[in-house]
């Protein structure tokens, strides 16, 4: 019942932007003693450098990141691990949910397929799919779109990117794109990792992965 319900038609959610939830955390962050590292995952490494570029956070680390504004290099495998969002431009002010072959085809290709059968249904759930479509739109609308960072900052903390090799979703080529676009004078670094999927937290490997990331930020803090 439960992945019935998981793969039932997509229902009109509440409009929640991106700068919502940026702002959201940014509460949070205001309220800390000290900047702290920023550290997200997919979408989240998105709004991990948008917080960066706005001062906030004393180091980032963004982890199969979403691009940024003017990011336009699309592969072949994120073509095809977004379209069950993108196929329909209704999708933009719904909920979207991934059947178990398509999650496994976006985010755990390299689990075995009972593992990622088990990793479906503990963790997915119908997403918006407003910020996947705003961030195809960014490219195609004038003006600055929700997502974008201004490259050229050099009061950016440092940056670093983590890659899995073998990411359908955000594969390695965003990532290095991503790094490239910064034109700034502060650290931006990418980091890949073999045989790593979109799930890199929680894929076999994780736990180093996770030290690497913590080390490189202590270590760029500002």
């Amino acid at each position: 019942m439960e992945v019935e319900a998981l793969n039932a038609d997509p229902a009109p959610i509440e409009k929640v932007t991106a700068p919502q939830v940026m702002e959201s955390l940014a509460n949070v962050i205001r309220g800390l003693d000290k900047p702290p590292v920023l550290i997200g995952h997919s979408a989240g490494g998105a709004f991990t450098q948008v917080l960066l570029d706005h001062g906030f956070g004393a180091a980032g680390v963004a982890i199969n990141s979403a691009p940024t504004e003017g990011v336009k290099v699309t592969p072949l495998s994120q073509v095809k691990a977004t379209f069950p969002v993108l196929k329909n431009p209704a999708n933009h002010h719904k909920a979207v949910g991934f059947t178990p072959e398509q999650w496994h085809y976006a985010f755990t290709n390299t689990f075995p397929e009972e593992e990622s059968r088990a990793l479906y249904e503990r963790y997915a759930i119908p997403a918006s799919g407003r910020i996947l479509w705003n961030s195809v739109l960014a490219n195609l609308q004038p003006g600055h779109q929700d997502i974008w960072v201004n490259y050229h900052n050099d009061d950016r903390a440092p940056l670093l990117f983590l890659s899995g090799e073998l990411d359908h979703l955000m594969p390695p080529r965003v990532q290095q794109s991503n790094a490239q676009h910064d034109k700034s004078n502060t650290v931006t670094e990418v980091k890949l990792y073999p045989g790593q999927p979109h799930l890199m937290p929680a894929s076999p490997g994780w736990e180093e992965i996770a030290d690497y990331a913590l080390s490189w930020a202590l270590s760029h803090a500002r």
